[in-house]
């Protein structure tokens, strides 16, 4: 998952009450933060899922900051080495998520958070970073004009998947989609949906792709990519959420039930 909000091409201005002050969440303080998944409760079984996901995740090098507010402003990366997605990309640091959206889009968060990335980057001597994009602005994916306004170049693509990434070493080599991610295939008949937890939503909008899909006689295989080496064998870039249909890749988009209604009435009938 990655940057939301659209890039508009305007600079971003940082308004009273709208001050750069972030907060590094850790295995100390994860309990009592708010991880800005637009969920507000912790009892919620989607934040449950998340903060499992992200205990497991520090000790593989992932580091989460977020704005000091409550909204929808975090960025999330770790080592290439320990990407979740079917990439190639050692020596560089590997971002899961950048998003800023809704009152907070706008005022320079967004850059903010890039910057912690980058000292992160650099302190760790690692030669760039790295983020999953798409062909144009899409939901759940990282805002291409956004990356190329703040010097990201085009690494790979699978689809209309985009990799992007900004090196700090010229002799660095650019990342790359590894085969298995790149051919968007599986060899699997019938719907099949790989997921991690990774993304809070997944643990409440998994269980509504399986109802609906019972709902129209389809048997649904649910996949939950549970290591990182299993989301590096993952057949799509988007390990995050992605549904297959008789081997062929569909969507990267979390559906809701309606959205997942309108799906399988098009599979049905296409």
């Amino acid at each position: 998952m990655s940057y939301y909000g659209a890039y508009n091409g305007r600079r971003a201005t940082r308004e009273e009450g709208f001050r750069l002050e972030f907060v590094r969440v850790t295995g100390e303080n994860l309990e009592r933060e708010h991880i800005c998944c637009a969920i507000s409760s912790n009892k919620d079984c989607q934040v449950a899922s998340k903060k499992a996901w992200l205990a497991e995740r520090f000790g593989e090098g992932l580091t989460f900051w977020k704005a000091d507010a409550r909204g929808k402003c975090f960025i999330e990366y770790m080592p290439g080495e320990k990407a979740w997605a079917p990439v190639e990309a050692a020596g560089l640091m590997w971002i899961n998520c950048l998003w800023v959206s809704g009152q907070l889009a706008g005022h320079g968060y967004a850059d903010g958070l890039l910057q912690k990335c980058f000292h992160d980057t650099r302190e760790q001597g690692r030669q760039g970073m790295a983020i999953l994009s798409s062909d144009k602005k899409r939901s759940y994916l990282a805002d291409p004009k956004f990356l190329e306004h703040k010097g990201f170049e085009l690494a790979d693509q699978a689809g209309y998947f985009r990799l992007y990434w900004k090196p700090i070493d010229e002799l660095v080599q650019p990342p790359r989609f590894l085969d298995c991610g790149k051919s968007l295939r599986t060899g699997e008949e019938g719907l099949v949906l790989y997921y991690t937890r990774q993304c809070p939503f997944t643990a409440k909008y998994v269980p509504v792709a399986q109802a609906a899909a019972e709902r129209h006689g389809i048997p649904l295989r649910a996949v939950c990519l549970e290591t990182g080496e299993q989301a590096r064998n993952a057949p799509c870039p988007f390990t995050t959420y992605s549904l297959f249909w008789n081997g062929r890749f569909v969507t990267h988009e979390i559906q809701s039930e309606k959205r997942m209604e309108k799906t399988l009435e098009e599979l049905k009938h296409g």
